[in-house]
């Protein structure tokens, strides 16, 4: 973490136009710049609050206008304590786009069957810019993109530095414990039908959380935290409106009893003339936590991935002996807890095995609708009985794919993967033994450099995946 004087801070995020304003960098200057720490702004006050209320306020008062109901929000929303989350965040762009790539490998937008969607990340390798000294903001290349364009790339930097920022704030709020991050789409949908073209119980409801965080230690129940992560290219006003949108989104999945979920709000502003400011709420709440029935077995990771039809709807209490009308969501009662911390495990190891190219192994732990069909028609040599799709970086080997693209000019090579070790276990379904694995080395695992052998910056999570670059072979990198 950065250690800079507030005051010099203030004086860079107040000054970035010179920062953001070069012209497009050389290939070999943008690997160089990827690993190189920078900051980004993070605000979570009773300012910040206020100004959600009254977003919320004046959505509500439009609502009743058009005499539609008003949003179901999150009752309580609160800051999050600085320390848990500093006001000025060291952050490097290598690692903010490996969370974004892993985040994206089940998205179901892209052509490649997920098996390249994680690709995607990488168009914004010179989007922004900062260093050691300053905060990030939007090259002059990241400024100029195409109108059509915009929210796209303000959504998905919303979702990078979102789920970025996320994983420290409960890595610090629980340090006994790994995190994973899932995409919820992928996640409900082992339960329930998200849209009218799919089979099972519909939803019929169109706010939910884009992401879970599972906080799990190996054979206990894991806490489950919805997060809603969004961006934009304006102001903060508009994160505002942004935040008390993601109330909303947050309120539609409880998990246990009603309004109790712990959730986590954010909106990343990506002004064209300022810096990355991250806008951020939680939601307090007492359960979320998958603590299986007593009598009920443990929940075995191991298994074959299974489909349930929970009732749609969330349940609130009854009042007065009456029982009250479900209202729209998805609502994980106690006798689906070890179901749904076996979807969490096996929704994890499937995006895994999906960063890493392998199709075969992304289909065995997906159900039918969650599309497993999408995945296992396509491998890659890694998996069979040559591993030909490998390297060995930070001193360790690891299996998985790789994309070759031109950067302003210049071949770049990009391989993402997961430790060889881990790959095996994985392929073989042992998610218990990796899950063991990969929680006992969470605290040495995590690595972020340039590696010499490889001539490029390496970034190594706690999951045990890794994203790397490099110019071609022939084409060195000279580091001053």
């Amino acid at each position: 973490m950065l250690r800079l004087s507030i005051p010099y801070l203030r004086r860079v995020h107040e000054a970035p136009a010179q920062a953001v304003g070069d012209a497009l960098k050389p290939a070999k200057k943008v690997l160089l710049d990827l690993d190189a720490s920078s900051n980004v702004s993070v605000r979570s006050n009773e300012e910040l609050l206020g100004k959600v209320e009254s977003a919320v306020a004046a959505d509500d008062k439009a609502r009743k206008k058009k005499e539609a109901e008003p949003l179901r929000r999150k009752p309580l929303l609160s800051e999050i304590p600085r320390s848990e989350l500093d006001r000025q965040t060291g952050v490097s762009m290598w690692d903010v786009l490996h969370t974004l790539g892993r985040a994206t490998t089940l998205s179901w937008k892209g052509a490649g069957r997920g098996l390249a969607e994680h690709w995607g990340a990488l168009k914004y390798s010179q989007a922004l810019t900062g260093g050691p000294d300053s905060f990030l903001g939007l090259t002059t290349e990241g400024r100029k993109i195409a109108e059509r364009y915009k929210n796209i790339q303000s959504h998905e930097l919303g979702i990078a530095f979102g789920l970025t920022l996320a994983k420290q704030v409960l890595r610090r709020r629980f340090p006994e414990h790994s995190v994973s991050i899932v995409p919820a789409d992928a996640v409900l949908r082992a339960g329930w039908a998200l849209t009218s073209r799919e089979k099972g119980n519909k939803v019929g409801y169109g706010y939910r959380p884009q992401y879970f965080a599972e906080v799990w230690r190996p054979e206990e129940p894991s806490l489950v935290i919805p997060i809603a992560t969004k961006g934009n290219h304006s102001n903060a006003a508009i994160s505002a409106g942004q935040l008390a949108s993601a109330s909303a989104h947050a309120e539609a999945v409880h998990i246990g009893a009603w309004n109790e979920t712990p959730s986590l709000l954010f909106s990343t502003e990506l002004p064209a003339g300022g810096t990355v400011t991250v806008h951020t709420l939680q939601a307090p709440g007492r359960d979320g936590l998958l603590a299986v029935p007593s009598g009920r077995s443990r929940t075995d990771l191991d298994s074959d991935p299974v489909q349930e039809n929970p009732f749609p709807g969330i349940q609130p209490p009854g009042e007065g002996g009456v029982v009250r009308e479900p209202v729209p969501g998805c609502h994980v009662t106690p006798e689906y807890f070890g179901w749904f911390q076996q979807v969490l495990g096996h929704t994890a190891a499937a995006g895994l095995m999906a960063f890493t190219g392998s199709g075969q192994g992304t289909a065995r732990y997906l159900t039918e609708r969650q599309g497993n069909d999408r995945f296992d028609d396509f491998e890659h040599a890694a998996a069979g009985s040559v591993q030909d799709i490998s390297h060995r970086l930070l001193g360790r080997a690891y299996a998985g794919t790789d994309h070759v693209f031109r950067l302003n000019g210049p071949r770049v090579e990009a391989f993402s993967g997961i430790d060889e070790q881990l790959f095996d276990l994985l392929m073989a379904g042992k998610v218990e033994e990796y899950r063991v694995r990969v929680h006992a080395d969470r605290h040495t695992r995590p690595k972020l450099a340039w590696d010499k052998k490889w001539d490029g910056p390496v970034s190594v999570h706690a999951d045990g995946s890794v994203l790397a670059i490099r110019l071609l072979p022939g084409q060195r990198v000279e580091r001053s």
